[in-house]
């Protein structure tokens, strides 16, 4: 099975690189998930081009930080949006998921993970309560792909 596991936000700003650390965790530890092809992206930002990136995965899981929400995250399927907006700075999950099936035929199963974050100031140091949040993420994160790894089910 094929699961592509995308971090975005910007590092450089506290609490929004709370994806990307998530990212570079699992990357750190994509070797223990037998069974699963774990390809592992990060970026500031999502563009048109990881539609293709999305294309070859059976699961996508996109994972950024959150200014509102549950916590420690919020785990939820997505779907393809009907209207494909973007500007020069940003593009949804549902959008990237849409150009996908657009371009590429392909309509893997999704899920957003939104991580709460707190601070947002220039600085590459989460808050306390985004460090605790990034913990119980990766805890539910390894256990979910651990999961999939089990049982060989894409769902």
């Amino acid at each position: 099975m094929k699961i592509l596991i995308y971090g975005f936000g910007n590092p450089g700003r506290g609490d929004d690189g709370l994806g990307v650390r998530v990212a570079q965790a699992i990357e750190n530890e994509a070797a223990s998930f037998e069974g699963l092809e774990l390809r592992v992206e990060s970026n500031y930002q999502l563009n048109i081009e990881d539609a293709l990136a999305v294309s070859g995965a059976d699961i996508a899981i996109f994972c950024d930080a959150a200014r509102e929400g549950w916590e420690p995250f919020d785990f939820n399927e997505i779907f393809p949006s009907s209207d494909i907006a973007f500007t020069t700075h940003t593009m949804a999950p549902a959008s990237v998921l849409a150009l996908c099936e657009e371009l590429y035929g392909r309509r893997p199963k999704a899920y957003l993970l939104a991580i709460r974050g707190y601070e947002w100031e220039i600085t590459e140091e989460l808050s306390q309560g985004a460090a605790e949040n990034l913990a119980g993420t990766l805890g539910f994160l390894k256990g979910f792909l651990a999961g999939l790894a089990k049982s060989g089910q894409t769902g």
